[in-house]
């Protein structure tokens, strides 16, 4: 392979992207696919292009992948009319496994433009027309591309869901990955610490959540969201995005902040606590040490080959008999090149636990006085979970 280029972000290994497709492709073998086809258009919840090439899907620009089971890939992204670029074996310092790269100026905000990006990719796919082509993330392949492709382009084509094939190779990672993880959730431990050092009465919510954003940025983080809020105490405080962090902090404020940022080389895990700006009320710090037993209660049934919707049911009634309220939402779930990766503990989630696994584990709920949650990373072993990965302190923080 060529050598990568200075430009590039903390990239993966070639060893490792070389790993990931011979394990996709004896799964394409077994099952008869012929190609994977795959688009995203962002780099929190777009992970299967960067999985497969190492380059990000961002800004609302979407990037389409043909994979093919016995050749390089093809790239199509954001770029002039008629580009076409053959890359050599070793790659171009920056896309590795990639034969071909096509280019279109298409907008989702632009309807007209629609039918660009599925052209480039009937060409690529334009080989296969007699054989069984998998799709892969349909929730995230615009309606667009697939109608084009199956009612225009390729009628007598073989058509199949490959999502879950790549999933489950997805979301367990290799040794690599988990030290990128592992590097991720230290990078967040100091945003955090930052962030709460910086935090003073007369300060907007989005300060705080600003100086976290820095400081991961300037630590490698490319995307992320930091969601934040302050209350008086006595009433619950549930963070939101920027749009509603506007409130000016007061002394005696409770204060809460996720950091769920995605580390140098595009990995994600995620940290959340609560901070008041001076003691914290004996419900809060009560509340806390029952949410804690909470993430115990969960944490012993991580084991691999668990299932997912077991364990939320389970988790669901410990709350009710300890006069909690249910999780009505997500319990815990994965994270790797997503922000939400599969599995999710949730009642709809087939998937099981499995070893070498990265979840955050974050139970959280709301009574009429006050919001209680913790949020920390593990990585699912053998056994189960094992130690946290984050380093920051599981307490009510004092400012």
């Amino acid at each position: 392979m060529a050598d990568l280029s200075e430009r590039l972000n903390r990239p993966i290994s070639t060893v490792e992207l070389e790993r990931r497709w011979a394990l996709v492709r004896a799964a394409m073998e077994e099952s008869g696919i012929d190609v994977l086809l795959m688009q995203n258009n962002n780099d929190h919840m777009g992970g299967y292009v960067k999985y497969f090439t190492d380059m990000p899907a961002a800004n609302g620009y979407p990037m389409t992948v043909v994979f093919p089971r016995d050749d390089r890939m093809t790239m199509i992204g954001q770029g002039p009319f008629g580009m076409v670029r053959e890359l050599p074996p070793e790659g171009d310092g920056m896309r590795r496994g990639v034969g071909i790269v096509r280019t279109t100026p298409s907008f989702a905000s632009c309807d007209y433009t629609k039918d660009y990006d599925p052209e480039l990719a009937a060409v690529a796919l334009a080989p296969y027309v007699n054989g069984t082509i998998g799709l892969v993330g349909t929730y995230q392949m615009s309606h667009a591309m697939v109608n084009y492709l199956q009612t225009g382009q390729f009628p007598s084509t073989n058509f199949t869901d490959a999502t879950e094939l790549v999933d489950r190779i997805k979301v367990i990672k290799s040794e690599e990955e988990l030290g990128r993880i592992a590097e991720t959730a230290a990078m967040q431990d100091a945003a955090m610490a930052a962030a709460f050092a910086a935090t003073k009465p007369g300060m907007r919510d989005s300060d705080v959540a600003a100086v976290a954003q820095f400081y991961g940025q300037q630590h490698g983080s490319e995307q992320g969201i930091y969601l934040c809020a302050s209350a008086p105490l006595g009433t619950p405080c549930m963070f939101g995005p920027r749009h509603v962090q506007d409130r000016t902090i007061d002394a005696g404020d409770q204060l809460v902040l996720l950091v769920e940022n995605n580390g140098a080389g595009g990995y994600f895990t995620e940290l959340g606590r609560t901070a008041v700006l001076g003691k914290p009320s004996q419900e809060l710090l009560d509340e806390f040490q029952f949410t804690l037993e909470a993430r115990r209660f969960t944490l012993e049934r991580l084991i691999p080959g668990a299932s997912s919707k077991e364990i939320f049911a389970a988790y669901n009634s410990f709350m009710t008999e300890h006069g909690r309220p249910e999780e009505r939402r997500i319990h815990c779930h994965g994270q790797g090149y997503d922000m939400v990766e599969r599995p999710l503990v949730r009642h709809d989630e087939p998937m099981e636990i499995a070893a070498n696994i990265n979840m955050v584990v974050h139970p959280m709920y709301m009574t009429e006085t006050c919001m209680s949650w913790v949020c920390d990373n593990y990585i699912i072993g053998p056994d189960g979970p094992g130690e946290r990965l984050h380093g920051f302190a599981e307490k009510i923080v004092e400012l």
